[in-house]
């Protein structure tokens, strides 16, 4: 059962913690799934649940469900390969108002 799952991928629903912050230290949003799940490459995951606006200088604590869908044998290939090129396009980006020469 395991090689078929890793041949052609699954999807399960798992718990996790959301934590949100909106402040002059830090805007960002953390996602923690339970049982400290590991992700692999090409896996993919979908919070669910209406959508939250944290007003500046909030923070907000939620727990949600969310779906994994496993990656398959061919999409994490896929995914390692083309992630070695498309960490590259950073590369290019400037936040400068004049070119670099």
């Amino acid at each position: 059962m395991t090689f078929l799952r890793r041949l052609f991928g699954e999807s399960f629903d798992v718990g996790c913690r959301i934590d949100i912050e909106h402040t002059n230290e830090s805007l960002h949003v953390h996602v923690e799934l339970d049982n400290d799940l590991k992700l692999n490459p090409g896996d993919k995951v979908t919070v669910h649940g209406a959508p939250v606006n944290v007003p500046f200088g909030g923070t907000l604590n939620l727990t949600r469900r969310a779906t994994v869908s496993r990656a398959n044998v061919l999409s994490r290939l896929w995914t390692r390969l083309t992630s070695e090129f498309e960490i590259t396009e950073l590369y290019e980006v400037s936040f400068s108002e004049r070119r670099m020469s």
